[in-house]
């Protein structure tokens, strides 16, 4: 459907410059900013509170929201990532490519309705269940696309990188056969994908599914092919274990080692990262890398807690995920963060920027930067011409109607105040209004029908 112009007026808006009051916002026929005119009495379409820019949202396995929930009866042992891994790979075998559309396209309308606007998926499983290639080897990554045209969500698309089980060129398991490339097939799955994703108007980019999965002369030949400017994604000391097996095998923590082997720079994100020292943060620091922190899942996980404190304070640069999908909003990710930091200082307001500051801004206006940059598209904003990506927050909630400036961010953030993100424009086009999305029926559908199927 061709775009036509808008006027649209909102009392209170957080563009680049900050908080403007009385705004209308001019939106071009081709999905843009065309201006923003603080001061204003009215005129256009009203919007019913205040607005702010939508986050991305760095790091998905969008296969894994079909999981939500069902991870939490107690083993014979201690529970951990290991043993929700195995979890996982019972639902990996079971998969289709219409059940990956059906969970992709539903996690999509959650995670807009959640304050996201742009989805990073970091795709591993790319094979048939048995592990042999489908006839198109793109099938699994086209049936994400699929997912995004039918929410509106936009895409990065970094398909990965997975040839081992673990450390020294192991091999795979059994429940690893569906992820398996070597370096040729990888390389000829991202030529595959180039055409498919500009048409549907995502960004390619390149993933290493972790050091334990690729050896040191993949990685580099794989760096080296690689689009020239995409976005690089990796897996990084997110268990203890993983930094233990590291050191055995190299004589290296995991961030050293990746130091060592990649010229890393602002073009990575390094998710996770939740098992570093200080040196290593200061390498990740002064590279220019973004850290993807995904606080719900690793929550989950019992992975630990990554030096947020630290790492801020020092100029670090992160944005957020939702990886499992556990929880599927901005209000989730950045309280747990912040939460997270204050269980293990025994403080309160720890991630501020100092005395006055407004933990959600700033909090919120980092993942906005971070997460832009890891998806490797423009710094993000509400600015005249950006993507007219809009998020307009429930006026009618008593919480958001008497908050003003940063409090309006504190009390959506940290108020726990339930759903209310209203309506959400992407690229000039309405993708929730009311809370609901326009295909919102048929996506559901199709997602329950994906869900019985799998339960059977």
């Amino acid at each position: 459907m061709t775009l036509q112009a808008q006027r649209l007026f909102a009392e209170t808006v957080l563009t680049a410059a900050g908080w403007q009051r009385d705004v209308a916002i001019t939106v071009d026929a081709d999905g843009r900013i065309a201006s923003l005119e603080p001061g204003q009495t009215a005129g256009g379409t009203r919007l019913g509170g205040p607005v702010v820019p939508p986050l991305t949202d760095l790091h998905s396995h969008a296969f894994q929201r079909a999981l939500a929930g069902l991870t939490n009866r107690a083993g014979p042992g201690d529970d951990s990532f290991w043993t929700w891994r195995e979890a996982m790979y019972r639902l990996v075998v079971r998969l289709t490519p219409a059940d990956v559309t059906a969970i992709a396209a539903r996690l999509q309308v959650e995670l807009m309705k959640g304050g996201f606007g742009r989805l990073v998926e970091f795709h591993y499983l790319h094979h048939d269940r048995d592990g042999r290639r489908y006839a198109d080897p793109a099938e699994m990554a086209l049936a994400l696309l699929a997912a995004s045209e039918q929410s509106g969500l936009p895409l990065t698309l970094l398909p990965v990188f997975y040839a081992h089980g673990d450390f020294g060129g192991a091999a795979p398991t059994a429940g690893q056969q569906r992820f398996i490339h070597d370096r040729d097939s990888y390389l000829g799955l991202l030529d595959r994908l180039a055409a498919p994703c500009r048409q549907a108007g995502a960004k390619l980019g390149v993933a290493l599914h972790s050091l334990r999965a690729v050896t040191a002369d993949e990685m580099t030949a794989v760096l080296a092919a690689s689009p020239p400017g995409a976005p690089i994604h990796i897996h990084v000391a997110e268990q203890q274990r993983e930094v233990e097996a590291c050191l055995a095998h190299t004589g290296r923590r995991p961030v050293e080692w990746l130091y060592d082997l990649a010229a890393v720079d602002d073009r990575w994100c390094l998710v996770h990262a939740t098992h570093v020292l200080p040196h290593e943060v200061e390498l990740m620091i002064r590279s220019g890398a973004v850290v993807g922190l995904c606080p719900t899942t690793e929550a989950d996980l019992g992975d630990g807690l990554f030096p947020a404190e630290a790492f801020l304070k020092a100029g670090g640069q992160f944005g957020i995920g939702t990886d499992s999908h556990v929880a599927t909003t901005v209000a989730d990710e950045l309280r747990l963060l912040e939460y997270g930091q204050r269980l293990a200082a025994r403080r309160r307001n720890c991630l501020a920027a100092g005395p006055g500051g407004s933990v959600g801004r700033r909090l919120f206006d980092a993942a906005l930067a971070g997460g832009a940059r890891a998806a490797g598209v423009a710094p993000a904003g509400i600015a005249v011409g950006a993507p007219a990506d809009l998020v307009v927050l429930d006026g009618a909630s008593p919480y958001v109607a008497t908050a003003t400036d940063d409090d309006i961010l504190d009390r959506w953030l940290f108020g726990g105040l339930g759903p209310v993100v209203a309506d959400v424009m992407i690229g000039g086009r309405w993708r929730i209004r009311d809370g609901r999305h326009a295909a919102e029926a048929a996506i559901d559908r199709a997602f329950m029908a994906a869900l019985r199927r799998l339960a059977g």
